[in-house]
């Protein structure tokens, strides 16, 4: 059995159990979500039954070759002296296997070793399920941000559209100033009904996954600005071989050495054994009978299976290194979209938006002067919107990768600032 795995994943970087008003329903966090989905999901449910059905293949496998009795009747009803059963000759046996070589030895280690893998399938698939729940209630809680910065957008466009009024009012603006505010306030207004309506739909798609048909759940409050910590790229690395991908390979390596083993016994012929007693009719005697036979050549036979079963077992460490790779070039993949991400995010929010926003404070103080026109305020306001949302993008970018590291190793990271550090469901 491997050891847990630490399937917390994106709770180090997005779990935040905020108090909830007395009454309230508490919001759904996302070490909630982990719980309903192992608690729920069938494909989760469906391993026990396959456990069962690995733990029955092992009970027979465990078991002797079975007993055979049998009733042999000859010298009757022929023709002449065995016309009728007074010449008859009746036989009861026993007869069975004897299995040389180790033969249920081996291939009670081969159900074992199925047996055992069970285990680490279900965990592989658990892994993948909880990386599925951390990725949509990432998108729950993205969709909800943008809903938020989409509001913020609106507030400002409001001022812009009363600012404008107030100068028109004045005799100092042109009237299309206002009506162009508007159209601009107003095409943000349909952005976030949209963007309410898309927050909506992925709270119904997490719910997707532990059967639930409805979005009427909140999500616990998630400060999406507190950037995860860059890990290690080498311990990553490291980590990679106690990934269940890469130990699925160590048992599939036991597995067919079983199996190989369980080739190698058929060199050794068993012997089958039969012994009874005759009744002899004709003078009412009674005889012991017994029989014992091996066959030849039991070790030519096997060498073919035996030369398959070695060829498997050698092309195991080919496939393991194979998918390592692949597996290494995926987190690599995914470590570098995380540092990019990082490193972008941070360049907005420390040079790109303050410019920004001293930028749109003196726009703004030269409109309401009267020394500007509006535009130069809404254009400014404009980029404003557009550097937060790329900071918010950089910022999901970061998340997503970070849910692939922590799926790929089965680790949890250190905890952004402003976060908890989840539970392991």
């Amino acid at each position: 059995m491997i050891r847990p795995i630490r399937a917390a994943l994106a709770a180090a970087v997005l779990c935040v159990c905020a108090p909830a008003p007395a009454g309230a329903a508490l919001p759904l966090s996302l070490d909630d979500a982990f719980r309903r989905v192992i608690e729920t999901h069938p494909d989760l449910e469906s391993y026990r039954f396959t456990e069962d059905a690995r733990r029955a293949e092992a009970d027979l496998a465990r078991q002797a070759p079975p007993l055979r009795m049998a009733v042999d009747a000859e010298n009757l009803l022929g023709t002449g002296g065995a016309s009728s059963f007074q010449s008859a000759e009746l036989t009861l046996s026993l007869a069975s296997v004897i299995e040389r070589g180790g033969k249920r030895d081996a291939r009670f280690g081969v159900a074992d070793e199925r047996l055992q893998g069970v285990e680490l399938l279900r965990e592989a698939k658990r892994l993948d399920l909880l990386a599925e729940v951390a990725r949509r209630y990432l998108d729950a809680t993205a969709a909800t941000a943008l809903a938020a910065l989409t509001r913020d957008d609106l507030a400002q466009r409001e001022q812009l559209v009363a600012a404008a009024t107030a100068r028109r009012n004045a005799g100092i603006e042109q009237s299309s100033a206002p009506l162009a505010a508007e159209a601009a306030r107003l095409r943000v207004a349909a952005e976030l009904e949209r963007t309410a309506r898309a927050a909506s739909h992925a709270r119904r798609r997490l719910a997707v996954l532990w059967g639930g048909t409805e979005a009427d759940f909140e999500l616990a409050p998630i400060d999406l600005g507190a950037l995860p910590p860059l890990p290690d790229y080498e311990t990553l690395v490291r980590l990679l071989a106690e990934t269940p991908e890469l130990q699925q390979f160590a048992h599939e390596v036991r597995l067919r050495e079983a199996r190989l083993q369980l080739a190698r016994t058929a060199r050794v012929a068993d012997i089958d054994w039969q012994v009874g007693v005759r009744r002899l009719q004709a003078g009412s005697d009674w005889g012991l009978v017994g029989s014992v036979s091996i066959p030849f050549g039991s070790a030519s036979r096997a060498e073919p299976s035996i030369r398959a079963a070695e060829a498997e077992l050698s092309a195991i460490e080919f496939d393991r290194e194979g998918q390592r790779r692949a597996l290494q070039a995926t987190l690599a993949e995914a470590w570098g979209q995380l540092d990019l991400a990082i490193a972008h995010a941070r360049r907005i929010e420390t040079d790109v938006l303050p410019a920004l926003q001293r930028a749109a404070a003196a726009a703004e103080r030269s409109y309401r002067a009267g020394a500007s026109s509006h535009l130069e305020w809404t254009q400014l306001q404009g980029e404003i919107v557009i550097a937060r949302r790329e900071r918010l993008d950089a910022a999901l970018t970061a998340h997503r990768a970070l849910i692939e590291l922590q799926r790929l190793t089965g680790q949890t990271f250190a905890v952004a600032a402003g976060t908890d550090n989840g539970t392991t469901p």
